[in-house]
């Protein structure tokens, strides 16, 4: 592979990743109804490249932030 190639896949694929870690973080941060909930949306988001945009969609304003916060 060339450099230009790689440097391009590495300035494509970051944007994701760092949308996937955000996810993750935000669904660590919330509480939802039950364990086995939280822990789907930790697996759909880990889905490559979309993952992130599903959560964000339709699971972003389901879990709650704990009120000690």
């Amino acid at each position: 592979m060339e450099l230009k190639t790689i440097i391009t896949f590495i300035a494509m694929t970051i944007p994701f990743f760092l949308l996937t870690i955000w996810m993750l973080v935000d669904i660590s941060m919330k509480q939802f109804k039950s364990t086995g909930e939280k822990a789907a949306w930790w697996i759909l988001t880990l889905t490559p490249f979309i993952g992130w945009l599903i959560y964000l969609v339709f699971g972003f304003r389901r879990g709650k932030k704990p009120a000690n916060e």
